[in-house]
């Protein structure tokens, strides 16, 4: 394996945390450092000797910083080839030779997500640290480059580990990671710079990019393609996240079931909701969508139907919870659930679901129409010898809008137009129905005379038999199992109403 030894080194980094280790390591290695601005005079004040770039160029740092390194003595010694031409020329032009880089771009996402300052966010589009990098990764066979921050303690393992040498299969590695640290940066001022402009890829679904603070998890980067500001405004609180928008769009399709109904609350965690009712007031549909499960309510997503009142806003303000969603607030709830400066509140504009659905997988996209469709009592077919109430089938219509928004394998429980049990993202009917049974008991529900709806068909009576144990009355299903009889019997064998929709509501 063919080493190189690291002799020089030019630092340059907006954010200096994490940087003292690896100087004092350079240090004890006589690397010789050159360095601009904040950085060199961090370094010094390290007491380790640094010599300014402007002291190779000739050339102050001008432009209020725009430009420092930015320089034929500096890109020479990066871009050079350690061969005989290009070291001549080297030697000609008295350029250094510059073995490492080190860069921390300026913060741009971070910028660009905190203020609306036009000024501020153009001011933080790195020219001579980006350039600094690609240059470095450019010439890997040569040139070591530590991209980011977050190649600190891998850089810092390498040098100690090796004592200043490295090999062309680390450097490549570091080049690596430099273009994919170039590619997100540039990706994220293109977006910002779409800002409502369409081109060719996008023309057909992208109004706006919106760089997140990141993706589901804090080392993941997101981004949002889409405008808000059509279904929604934005009252309050903080910049969404990814797992906000997530959780938002789930609470949007399952409330545009009940936009016409009463009062309708909703409480969602993961996607998944743990507590829905309808109720005559808007206070009313709120505590008992929160006895749906109050545990799994801390930090989810809030979201009602009809306009929030004061002392809707009053009750709801006694759990954490990230983002509350309404048609509308009054004035007086919107001052009382603003207090709190990080909490989101959106009012919600329209309801309408999007026609098509995407997702990304494999190295593709697929694409399908959105399930738009909702059956009503006219698409109940009774199937066993006893018809359900009237008061059952409104509870069955109600367990079969929650049903559909559920993650597969999915049971719900519904009693009054209370989602009081469900069990989802199943791998089996008979641990969802279990699921369902146990966490309606776990918060004190009496399942004797809930309705029970299943998300598909069921390939065996066990979950019909399970549910009649617990006191279900009443069952949908979409039915098509080539077993559908074995179920029915057992219905009509202990007098329990069951309707077939034939539609499968799968969610995965």
């Amino acid at each position: 394996m063919s080493l190189k030894k690291i002799n020089s080194a030019l630092i340059s980094v907006y954010d200096k945390g994490g940087l003292a280790p690896i100087i004092e390591e350079l240090n004890r290695l006589n690397v010789k450092l050159y360095s601009t601005g904040g950085t060199q005079r961090f370094i010094e004040g390290m007491g380790v000797q640094v010599e300014a770039v402007e002291n190779v160029t000739s050339y102050p740092s001008i432009l209020d910083g725009r430009v420092k390194t930015l320089h034929p003595k500096v890109f020479g010694g990066l871009l050079a080839r350690r061969e005989e031409a290009h070291l001549a020329q080297l030697e000609q032009y008295d350029i250094p030779e510059i073995d490492l880089v080190i860069v921390d771009l300026y913060p741009f996402e971070d910028t660009a997500t905190s203020t609306d300052d036009e000024s501020a966010i153009i001011e933080k589009i790195d020219i001579g640290g980006i350039s600094l990098i690609r240059a470095a990764a450019k010439n890997y066979k040569d040139v070591v480059v530590v991209p980011s921050k977050e190649e600190y303690s891998l850089f810092l393992e390498m040098l100690k580990d090796n004592q200043g040498f490295t090999s062309v299969e680390m450097r490549k590695e570091l080049a690596r990671r430099a273009f994919k640290v170039s590619s997100h940066y540039d990706t994220a001022i293109y977006t910002y710079f779409l800002d409502g402009q369409e081109d060719d890829a996008f023309k057909h679904s992208i109004h706006q990019a919106k760089v997140l603070r990141y993706g589901e998890n804090p080392h993941q980067k997101g981004i949002f393609y889409g405008n808000l500001d059509e279904q929604f405004e934005k009252l309050n609180g903080k910049a969404l996240s990814y797992n906000n928008l997530v959780d938002i769009d789930a609470a949007v399709s399952l409330m545009a079931e009940f936009k016409d109904a009463e009062p309708t609350f909703a409480v969602l965690k993961h996607t998944n909701s743990c507590g829905v009712a309808t109720r005559t007031t808007v206070l009313e549909a709120w505590e008992a969508a929160l006895a749906g499960d109050n545990i799994s309510a801390f930090g989810g997503i809030l979201i009602c139907n009809s306009t929030i009142d004061l002392l809707t806003a009053e009750a709801i303000d006694k759990i954490f919870y990230e983002v509350v969603m309404a048609p509308n607030f009054t004035d007086k709830a919107k001052a009382h659930l603003s207090k709190k400066k990080k909490r989101v509140l959106l009012k919600i504009k329209s309801f309408d679901v999007r026609a098509k659905s995407f997702k990304s997988l494999l190295n593709g996209v697929i694409e399908q129409d959105t399930d738009l469709k909702m059956e009503s009592a006219d698409d109940f077919k009774t199937v066993t010898k006893t018809a359900p109430t009237a008061e059952q089938i409104n509870d069955l219509i109600f367990a079969n809008k929650c049903v559909k928004h559920l993650k597969s394998n999915t049971i719900v429980l519904i009693k009054n137009n209370q989602l009081i049990g469900m069990g989802c993202g199943q791998t089996s009917r008979v641990d969802a129905c279990k699921q369902a049974i146990a966490k309606a008991h776990a918060f004190g529900f009496d399942t004797k005379g809930a309705v029970m709806a299943s998300d598909a068909f069921f390939p065996f009576p066990d979950c019909v038999e399970i549910a009649h144990k617990a006191g279900i009355c009443a069952v949908v299903q979409p039915g098509g199992s080539i077993k559908d009889q074995e179920s029915i019997d057992y219905c009509d064998q202990n007098d329990i109403p069951m309707v077939m929709t034939g539609t499968r509501h799968f969610k995965h």
